[in-house]
């Protein structure tokens, strides 16, 4: 049996992260952020008491894109939807188990969160940074590895909120995950990044000797073609083969914009590099319109859902509309991660082929990547979208102490150059052979005395800008 818990104590903690190179996606461009931490304190029933954590960036203006809101005011709803959260979880008082508790909360946290105009996306993240550190905690007490913890279905997930699967569907695909013991890079291409030449998309010092790209579109077919010219031209100078994926950000207004890029796709030969690798493209409409518009036709093309995955059900509608794969992000939680990829699973054994992709770009070195990684390596991910490292500088303004017990505790998952811990890439790939240690891939925790309260940051430097 899955063990059970009660909640003790729920802390909140933020740190300023600076950016060393501007990151513009969809209409925004970020120069610095915040990272929220998580500390949490459980008793785990007949086992005694643990403490868990976790950490994700703020990120301004993804989880709620609306044009009547400032970049500050949807970093304020992600500190709010923790609040919420955190009195929910607080107000359980009896034992249950891990996922238990999440389903017991979730959709009152939906409910309070839309009472307060926060969208159900950012809706999602306060319960799913305090199910981390939960988690993380569970596995602490139990002397249990996530992945060991994970296929003995540790957290107790059932099918409460996925009623179109069946409990075996579940157990069984925990039962067959294996932790993978690399996963490639998926190198980023902002809309402000440099293409050509030293410094740009091929050169090694930058993209980290990665063979999977991700192409950022601003919904403009005539830019967007040009950039996509550009860079593969310069992917087609790689010395090892290559694949990329393609993410709009919401940015194509409708079916019809985007069939103009499917038809530039299909029928431009100098867009060819790039045409010839493409594997899907991510949640190129807007939330709302993606779940009203059937993509037919185009459907011929692989299609996968990012921000309009905001609820347990939205991976099946999308299905429906002729999407293929939805993302997984521990930001949006790490069990609708795994219920989602047991669906594709499950779909996938009935002739068709449906998938779930890694994609984060914000996941910083230390707690956030660790757990990130952890979760994709346990659900079958390959390649994911992971360089935080190529826009902040290794730890950043992490005090030194706690990298280098970063680095300690993880030595195949970062390094230690020009005196700075970084992510190490091996080959285009991160290693997971040190997450293994007791707990959510978090065999170091930060220093808590190094933060701020959550909403005091030390240093007032959200930099966000709408463009």
């Amino acid at each position: 049996m899955p063990p059970r818990i009660a909640v003790r104590d729920i802390a909140f903690f933020e740190r300023p992260v600076r950016f060393v190179r501007p990151f513009r996606f969809g209409a925004v461009v970020i120069n610095a952020a915040s990272q929220a931490f998580v500390r949490v304190e459980i008793e785990v029933e007949g086992k005694g008491v643990a403490v868990g954590a976790s950490a994700e960036l703020l990120a301004p203006k993804w989880f709620d894109k609306r044009a009547e809101l400032s970049p500050g005011q949807t970093v304020a709803e992600l500190r709010r939807s923790l609040e919420i959260a955190r009195g929910l979880y607080l107000g359980v008082r009896e034992f249950q188990t891990a996922f238990g508790l999440h389903a017991r909360c979730i959709e009152a946290q939906v409910a309070a969160c839309a009472a307060e105009n926060i969208p159900a996306l950012a809706a999602a993240y306060g319960p799913a940074e305090i199910d981390k550190a939960l988690l993380d905690a569970t596995l602490r007490c139990c002397e249990v590895n996530f992945f060991d913890g994970m296929t003995a279905n540790i957290a107790g997930i059932d099918a409460s909120l996925s009623r179109d699967l069946q409990q075996e569907d579940i157990t069984q695909f925990l039962r067959l995950c294996r932790r993978r013991e690399r996963v490639a890079v998926r190198h980023t291409v902002g809309l402000d990044d440099q293409i050509d030449g030293p410094g740009g998309v091929a050169d090694p010092t930058q993209n980290a000797g990665a063979r999977y790209f991700k192409l950022k579109l601003n919904g403009d077919v005539e830019h967007d073609t040009s950039r996509l010219i550009r860079i593969g031209q310069e992917l087609s100078t790689l010395s090892d083969d290559y694949r990329v994926t393609l993410d709009a950000n919401e940015q194509y207004a409708d079916l019809a914009a985007l069939r103009a890029l499917i038809d530039r796709l299909d029928r431009d030969s100098t867009i060819a590099p790039i045409a010839g690798k493409l594997l899907y493209i991510e949640q190129p409409m807007p939330r709302e319109i993606s779940a009203e518009s059937p993509l037919g036709s185009l459907a011929l093309r692989d299609f996968i859902i990012d921000e309009a995955d905001d609820s347990y059900h939205a991976f099946p509608k999308a299905r429906a509309l002729g999407y293929r794969g939805t993302s997984s992000k521990s930001c949006k939680g790490i069990y609708k991660s795994i219920i989602n990829a047991t669906r594709a699973a499950k779909w996938s054994a009935q002739g068709d082929n449906f998938f779930v992709t890694g994609e984060d770009l914000t996941c910083q070195a230390g707690l956030a990547v660790q757990q990130d990684l952890a979760l994709g390596a346990l659900i079958g991910v390959t390649h994911a979208e992971r360089n935080g490292h190529h826009y902040v500088d290794g730890f950043g303004d992490t005090p030194k102490s706690e990298a280098e017990t970063f680095l300690a505790a993880h030595p195949d998952l970062y390094v230690r150059e020009d005196s700075k811990v970084r992510l190490a890439i091996h080959t285009g790939d991160l290693l997971t052979g040190s997450l293994t240690s007791p707990g959510f891939a978090s065999g170091a925790h930060p220093l808590w005395p190094a933060m701020s309260p959550l909403g005091q940051p030390e240093t007032e430097i959200l930099r966000e800008q709408a463009i």
